[in-house]
């Protein structure tokens, strides 16, 4: 049997262009959401527990994704079909309406995207993709299938790059720093005389020339 090309876009990369079938239909990606930003996250397979927490999840938080621009986008390698009939389940038994979209893919289209690992077996991995504005890949988590994700986490992941877009790096742990709390890092000094200077300016807060750090705006 020949062997499986497994492919995996980079950060940095640009998202591979998709069509693919949803549960709202057609869409182009990453065209559908040119101008804004969308975490794209793949789940093993429809009605199985850890997934349905997962998907509750994610609704759960939807709003927050609407406020930061951001579209968010399932996928697994079921069909339609049952992506349609688990959301209908979701709502009737858990009272919760998933509102946004589910991709029916394909084995080339998860392989496309690095979500069927070898040794995994057929289903998808659990990975996201956060692509900026531009169909830029500016992060991936990938989870095994035995472990479910923090939600939480994402939502502060596209926080975190639409600020250090425009602000600067972000800490660990950031907005609730141990040292730092919310500020954010100024880039370090490249030169000494650029060093001197950063010592003295008033607006900034130093442990040293090469960690200082500012007001988040």
């Amino acid at each position: 049997m020949a062997e499986r090309e497994f492919n995996m876009p980079l950060l940095g990369d640009g998202f591979p262009e998709l069509r693919v079938q949803t549960t709202h239909g057609q869409m182009n990606l990453p065209d559908d959401f040119k101008g804004k930003w969308f975490v794209l996250f793949s789940h093993p397979a429809d009605f199985t527990p850890v997934c349905t927490t997962e998907f509750v999840a994610f609704q759960k938080r939807f709003k927050e994704f609407k406020k930061m621009d951001c579209g968010l986008v399932g996928m697994s390698v079921d069909q339609v079909f049952s992506h349609m009939k688990w959301v209908e389940w979701i709502k009737k038994e858990l009272g919760i309406e998933i509102e946004f979209p589910i991709i029916a893919a394909n084995d080339a289209i998860a392989l496309k995207l690095g979500m069927l690992h070898p040794g995994k077996g057929t289903n998808t991995v659990r990975a996201v993709f956060i692509v900026d504005p531009k169909g830029i890949v500016r992060l991936i988590m990938y989870y095994p299938q035995e472990v479910g994700r923090n939600m939480d986490e994402v939502v502060r992941a596209v926080k975190a790059l639409q600020i250090s877009d425009k602000q600067g790096a972000v800490p660990a742990g950031w907005p609730d720093n141990e040292l730092i709390k919310d500020r954010i890092i100024v880039s370090p000094a490249k030169d000494e005389k650029t060093a001197r200077e950063r010592l003295k300016d008033k607006s900034l807060k130093c442990f040293d020339w090469w960690f200082c750090h500012k007001p988040l705006k």
